[in-house]
Formats: structure tokens, C-alpha cells, sequence
């Protein structure tokens, strides 16, 4: 039973929509950053600077919002009979052409697209990384293939079920049986969805050596510092002053340990 009025019906909705059509392109977006970093070094010494950054981010958040309208638009509370509803609700007369219209966009927009990018990008930055003279390679290739498999296997199974949903007829799924499991489908396939989002930090970030090292120097000068007030284990700095034998490698061993 929907009980927050109309109003906040159509603003979570378009939240729920803007979440997830910004957070597919921003993927879209670092993607095509690595592509240019790695294939096009020179140009990306150009392209890579803070104003086009902020520009096409803001780009990206425009389409993310134009892509989210319909979901204002049409989503709007209705009594049933166990109470109010919040949901989408199209004009009798186009209503299977809206849903199936705003289906193959969420297809397109959110797996099509963004597959065929990564899949474009990322062979042409193995191509590259394979020429190159480096150990850490096949470590960057087996990221790119984890990258990819990842975002397939969250996101594939949730377009499958509601592009089964609003295509019934086409793939003859008419019994009420079939209705109540793809009903249950795009609800567990829909979360499996959403948490795609919470690994996306650990894949994009904290998988990055030189994230790593940022992070651990943070920790290190200004976190262990902070504790070292209250805790011994974080006293780093005057203890490698004090003592020949306490070299800087043991001493950030120990503070990642503790931390």
C-alpha cells in the first residue's frame, strides 16, 4: 500500500531510473577513458584534462536524465484493491507500444550499447597491452575479462525478463503460471542487478595498483597518524626515526596490518 502520495511516486521513480541509466553510462564512460589512456596515449595527454572531464560528465548526466523522463511522466498512484499503488501507467490506447517501446530502450541503452562498447574497447586495449613489454599484462587482461563477465552476468539476466515480460506474446508466454515465475524472475534478477553497483568500487578502484597505493598513503599519514594518539600500533613515523633497524617497508607492513 503506497502511502506517500503521488507526488513522491513519480520523483522515487525517476531517482530509481536516473540511478540506473547514469550509473550504465558512467561505466560507458571509463571505459572509453582506459580506451583513450591505453590506445591513444598521445591524444589522450590532450583529451584527458579536467574540462573535458566536467563537460562530458555533465553530458552524460543530461542524457542520464533525459533517458529517466518517462519514468516522471508516467509513473502515478491508483487505488486497487488492496490499497494504492505506485506504478507505471500508460494511455489505454498505446499502452503496449509505450511498454514495449521503453523496454527495447532499457535493451538497448542499458546491455546493447554498453556490451558492444566494452567489448570494442577492451579488445582493442589487450591488442595493445599484449605488444607491450610489461609482467603486470596478463594481470590487466584478466581484469578486462573479469570486468566484462561481471556486467554480463548482473545485468543480462534482468533485460532478458523484462523484455520476456513485455514481449509475451512474441515468445508465447500467455498461462498465468508463466505470468507469477516471470514476476518472481525480474524481482530476484532485478536486485542481482542492483548490486552491481556495490562491486563496481571494488572493480573500478580499489583493482587499480595506483588506486591502492593512494589509498594505503592516506591511511598511512593521515588516519595512523590520527590513531597513533590513542593506539601505539599506528606510531610510525617518530618510531623510524628512533630506531636504525625499523626500515620504511617494515613499518608500512605493519600499519597495513593494523589497519
Amino acid at each position: 500500500d503506497w502511502i506517500f502520495g503521488e507526488a513522491l511516486c513519480r520523483i522515487l521513480s525517476g531517482v530509481y531510473l536516473l540511478g540506473f541509466y547514469s550509473g550504465i553510462f558512467f561505466i560507458i564512460l571509463l571505459t572509453l577513458d582506459r580506451y583513450l589512456a591505453i590506445v591513444h596515449a598521445v591524444f589522450a595527454l590532450r583529451a584527458r584534462t579536467v574540462t573535458y572531464g566536467t563537460l562530458t560528465s555533465a553530458v552524460t548526466w543530461v542524457v542520464a536524465v533525459c533517458a529517466s523522463v518517462p519514468g516522471v511522466v508516467f509513473h502515478k498512484i491508483q487505488k486497487e484493491s488492496s490499497g494504492y499503488t505506485c506504478s507505471a501507467h500508460y494511455p489505454p490506447e498505446q499502452r503496449d507500444v509505450w511498454k514495449q517501446f521503453l523496454t527495447l530502450k532499457m535493451n538497448i541503452l542499458g546491455l546493447l550499447i554498453p556490451m558492444l562498447i566494452m567489448i570494442c574497447s577492451y579488445t582493442q586495449i589487450i591488442k595493445t597491452l599484449l605488444q607491450c613489454r610489461n609482467e603486470k599484462k596478463h594481470k590487466a587482461v584478466r581484469l578486462i575479462f573479469i570486468i566484462m563477465i561481471i556486467y554480463f552476468f548482473f545485468w543480462a539476466p534482468y533485460n532478458i525478463c523484462i523484455l520476456l515480460r513485455d514481449f509475451q506474446g512474441a515468445f508465447s508466454i500467455s498461462t498465468c503460471e508463466g505470468n507469477g515465475q516471470l514476476h518472481t524472475a525480474i524481482q530476484v534478477t532485478e536486485t542481482i542487478s542492483m548490486i552491481h553497483c556495490c562491486i563496481n568500487p571494488v572493480i573500478y578502484a580499489f583493482a587499480g595498483e595506483k588506486f591502492r597505493k593512494y589509498l594505503h598513503s592516506f591511511f598511512r599519514k593521515q588516519i595512523a597518524s590520527h590513531f597513533s594518539k590513542y593506539c601505539p600500533v599506528f606510531y610510525v613515523d617518530t618510531a623510524e626515526r628512533a630506531s636504525s633497524t625499523y626500515t620504511q617497508s617494515t613499518g608500512e607492513q605493519e600499519v597495513s596490518a593494523a589497519l
